[in-house]
């Protein structure tokens, strides 16, 4: 204590009604401050969840979309933006759901509460909330104007490089072959270099908005101050009023900041929203029938019929194919030959349904393939693309692809008809040797012959091979054709092929050009009326005896 001082003169003035009144104001606040803390916790934790499950539903639906569409809309769309929107469309969508819904309860009630409050406590002052407010909006809504088309293009761009991204991984064997890593690393950098850009620019624009808000929000504080301080003066205004009129202007700014973080994050979302909304609304060209036909029973025989059907893609000046007509009986081979480009695959296409005919139709024991339920379909189909893939798994789980209840003497039984059970028999696990992506552990035509017993396993009745033999010798090409000629007697065989000596003995060969059919009947009868099919025998001789 200090000299010269009693106790009664330290005495901070304070009563005990005051005392009681500050405790339970206190109190009061404190429980508030409690209640907000577990209430924006719980915000959190529910928008958090909420979020991620719809990210989740959306990812599912896009999935689940792309499986559903059409060969030619799978190339429309390009499997880079397909890959996009699955991935990081999906992302900004959920990242701005959990920004949202985090602060969509906080941001209003701080804004709505702090001008509520501000009004109450002078009317006059708070006029100048209606300037302030309209200023904000529109510098939020010019910057968000102008960062749209940004993000509409850096997106396009995203695609663009996933695009470049994936086709350099697939083909890395044959860009290190050609010594192109500098070339493609160029082409790659320049699709960087573009996105980078555009993401600055738009980076650059939303970058602006806190800075602004912030700006106009401490102009509008000193504006309040300079206006405030001369009403102090006159003594119409107390500087406690002026001081909470201040602080619930700064609980507005601060529910402006937490508006201004959503909005940064808005125009790309929209963005990828709109992607993902064109996507999941697009038309459904290959669907399953409302009312699906029955086909007959599995082994009682299936023909096979093109009825005048041509194709083309959406928007395309000409048709691929153009008014083909054939039929083939079970038991019997077609055989399909022509120049590239000219449609072989397409008919292939056509027949497993990746794509629906323009005109005319194609059916399956009578039945228009459009009639027939998905499923049906492929539990009576055995199909091999003219792009040999193989997921990863083992032998036995890439075997059951489509059958997946053949026991492994099926699976045995498939090998050998496809050539390919002496190298299986030779690896140290059999038919649990491991398959990695892709097949990239086998040779090209072991991958050929393991696609080929895949599809002999599921005992179809109707079975597409589309240029499958292209990686096998002579030798293994000769005696796996014989081998399936036993196998698939009793079902369609439809053989795509470059090689002559692959369709040669087919029971009717399909010759096409330039989308038509310029020739149908067995291989002598072609010979002599087909000058397409001559030329194109002669050629291939001519090459063998070069070769020899």
């Amino acid at each position: 204590m200090l000299p010269g001082l009693s106790a009664d003169v330290i005495d901070l003035g304070i009563v005990p009604e005051d005392s009681d009144a500050i405790l339970h104001f206190g109190g009061l606040m404190g429980g508030a401050a409690l209640v907000q803390l577990v209430l924006s916790a719980a915000a959190v934790v529910l928008g958090a969840r909420i979020a991620f499950q719809i990210g989740k539903s959306l990812r599912a639906d896009v999935f689940g979309k792309v499986h559903s569409l059409a060969l030619a809309q799978v190339q429309e769309f390009g499997i880079g933006s397909l890959i996009t929107r699955c991935t990081n469309d999906v992302l900004q969508v959920q990242t701005m759901l959990f920004m949202g819904l985090t602060m969509i309860a906080i941001a209003p009630i701080m804004g709505v509460g702090g001008a509520f409050m501000a009004v109450r406590q002078d009317v006059q002052l708070s006029g100048l909330l209606l300037i302030v407010v309209p200023i904000l909006a529109a510098i939020i809504g010019w910057l968000t104007l102008r960062a749209t088309p940004l993000f509409q293009r850096m997106q396009r761009q995203l695609d663009g490089v996933n695009a470049i991204l994936r086709e350099q991984i697939e083909g890395i064997r044959v860009i290190r072959a050609f010594l192109q890593q500098l070339r493609e690393a160029q082409r790659f950098g320049t699709a960087n270099t573009e996105l980078t850009d555009t993401a600055i620019q738009a980076g650059r624009l939303m970058a602006m908005i806190m800075p602004a808000v912030t700006a106009v929000m401490q102009v509008a504080s000193v504006a309040l101050i300079w206006a405030g301080a001369d009403r102090v003066v006159a003594g119409d205004l107390q500087i406690g009023a002026l001081i909470a009129f201040l602080s619930y202007v700064s609980l507005i700014l601060i529910s402006v900041m937490m508006m201004g973080m959503l909005i940064v994050l808005l125009p790309r979302s929209l963005v990828s929203g709109r992607r993902i909304s064109a996507l999941l609304q697009s038309e459904v060209l290959v669907g399953p029938p409302a009312n699906p036909q029955p086909l007959p029973e599995k082994g009682s025989g299936l023909d096979l019929r093109f009825d005048a059907v041509s194709f083309g893609y959406s928007g395309a000046r000409a048709m691929i194919l153009e008014d083909i007509s054939f039929s083939v009986d079970p038991g019997q081979v077609l055989g399909i030959i022509g120049a590239t480009g000219s449609g072989k695959s397409t008919i292939v296409n056509l027949i497993a349904r990746l794509n629906d005919p323009t005109q005319g139709r194609v059916t399956l024991g009578g039945v228009d393939l459009r009639a027939i339920a998905p499923e049906a379909l492929a539990g009576r189909i055995g199909y091999v693309p003219q792009k040999t893939y193989l997921f990863s798994g083992t032998v036995a789980q890439t075997l059951r692809l489509g059958s997946p209840e053949a026991d492994d003497a099926a699976l045995w039984q498939a090998l050998e008809i496809a050539q390919a059970a002496d190298f299986v028999r030779a690896l140290p696990e059999g038919l649990a040797a491991p398959v990695a992506q892709g097949g990239t552990n086998f040779s090209g035509g072991q991958r050929q012959r393991l696609a080929i017993a895949r599809a002999l396993a599921c005992d179809a009745d109707l079975y597409l091979f589309d240029d499958s033999f292209s990686a096998l010798d002579q030798a293994t090409d000769a005696r796996l054709r014989a081998a399936l000629r036993q196998a698939t007697r009793h079902a369609v065989t439809v053989t795509v092929s470059q090689r002559v000596s692959s369709i040669r003995d087919a029971d009717t060969i399909l010759v096409i050009d330039l989308g038509r059919i310029v020739g149908l009947g067995p291989h002598d009868a072609l010979m002599q009326d087909c000058p397409v099919y001559a030329d194109i025998v002669r050629s291939q001789r001519s090459m063998a005896e070069d070769a020899a």
